[in-house]
């Protein structure tokens, strides 16, 4: 997408919404499925428990990576992405040597480092601050309570121990300031499946406002993000994006986008509720169990299972508190998800297949179309059924996944080019 470093950036502009402050609209029509624009990350970081499966450098996977000669830790494509990525690998690189086991910054303070060796280095407005410099980020530092307030001193506090010789600090008060700006602004950077590759920070995409009715979804083509109408645009209409799970009903959202974000949404979907009966739906009228608890009980399941019959204790424990496996209810779902992650780390596809099943007729009722989470669903599905000798349901499967992933993704990019080749060779 053509843009130039004045501030602006083709077919969108800034204005000011009633309610919102800064946002973001077209000026032309866009399509379904047409790429708004492309941000650079200003930022970013591979997660630690990605390495050696990815670059450091580009996010690209592939076998044969060559890990760095000094830390043995990092790995890259070739020379070219090694010395590309050094100026952000050298805040880690003697560290991770020095300290040894007790090396363990958490991700965002390994992103917030990363950020402030960029600002020193930074001479002008970059690639992805076209609209929005990184610090015009919105931070919220005002509403940050007690418990968040302690976790981002803790940050700092590790931030100091593992990144001091490198780094100049500012002062305390704007790094407290930065963590906030990260934890409102970060975006995760997914695989096709929605696994968890690193985190990012894009000024621009910032700048996007929230909805539970959405009009553009942000995917990833290694650390740049994407942009894409999921609904026909007329100029005038503002860029949206969800921040949040959609799954869930109204109230559990707006508690959700309170408590990370700060705000309640007013999009028609949280004025009219109108999903939120089939959310709610369970069988025994009692409250729904807290995704803490299920959460909780999962935790639980993943260190201590040694065999499939814990996960039927977890159902059972569920069924002891009042609620019974519904395919409508949002909960039960969220549960049945973290059982079929179950299933296939224990390497059972008849289980994963199962529960993956019964998780997906409820998830095409339930989130927006085009969504990430219903074509993730539908290539794990598919892939298992490869796997299990079901090549006519594996394929149908595979086939309705890049329908939604060529409007997400684009037609054009990597994941849906291997998904094409994915199927042809099978």
């Amino acid at each position: 997408m053509a843009a130039t470093m004045t501030g602006s950036i083709e077919g969108l502009e800034r204005f000011d919404s009633p309610g919102k402050g800064r946002s973001l609209r077209v000026t032309r029509p866009f399509k379904l499925g047409e790429l708004l624009f492309s941000c650079p990350a200003y930022s970013y970081v591979l997660s630690l428990e990605e390495r050696g499966c990815y670059c450091e450098s580009c996010f690209t996977r592939k076998n044969g990576l060559a890990k760095c000669g000094k830390c043995h830790k990092a790995f890259y494509c070739n020379v070219k992405c090694q010395k590309g990525d050094w100026a952000m690998h050298k805040l880690e690189c003697s560290a991770m040597t020095a300290f040894g086991e007790n090396w363990c910054p958490s991700e965002t303070v390994r992103l917030v480092a990363r950020i402030l060796a960029k600002k020193k280095m930074q001479k002008e407005r970059c690639l992805s601050e076209k609209i929005l410099q990184i610090g015009e980020m919105q931070s919220h530092i005002e509403d940050v309570d007690n418990e968040k307030r302690e976790m981002n001193e803790a940050d700092v506090a590790r931030l100091h121990r593992f990144y001091s010789k490198h780094l100049d600090f500012p002062d305390h008060k704007d790094l407290l300031t930065l963590f906030s700006q990260v934890a409102c602004n970060g975006f995760t950077i997914e695989d096709d499946e929605l696994s968890h590759l690193g985190t990012a920070v894009y000024p621009d995409v910032a700048l996007i406002n929230h909805s539970c009715l959405p009009s553009v979804i942000v995917t990833f083509k290694g650390t740049s993000a994407e942009i894409r109408a999921v609904k026909n645009m007329k100029p005038g209409d503002e860029v949206l994006i969800s921040y949040i799970d959609l799954l869930y009903p109204t109230d559990d959202r707006n508690n959700r986008l309170r408590e990370s974000y700060y705000f309640t949404c007013d999009c028609q979907e949280c004025k009219s509720k109108s999903r939120d009966k089939t959310k709610l739906k369970v069988r025994k009228q009692r409250d729904p169990i807290e995704p803490e608890i299920i959460s909780n009980m999962v935790r639980y399941a993943r260190k201590a299972i040694r065999e499939f019959r814990l996960l039927e204790m977890c159902e059972q424990s569920l069924e002891e508190m009042g609620a019974v496996f519904d395919d409508s209810n949002v909960y039960m779902l969220h549960m049945m998800y973290q059982a079929m992650g179950v299933c296939l780390y224990m390497e059972d596809p008849e289980g994963a297949i199962r529960y993956g099943e019964k998780i997906l007729k409820p998830y095409k009722q339930l989130y927006p179309p085009y969504s990430l989470n219903v074509s993730s669903m539908y290539l794990k599905l598919g892939r298992l059924y490869m796997g299990w000798e079901k090549h006519s349901m594996g394929i149908s499967a595979l086939k309705k996944a890049m329908a939604i992933m060529e409007v997400a993704h684009g037609k054009d990019h990597y994941y849906v080019t291997e998904l094409r080749n994915e199927m042809t060779q099978k």
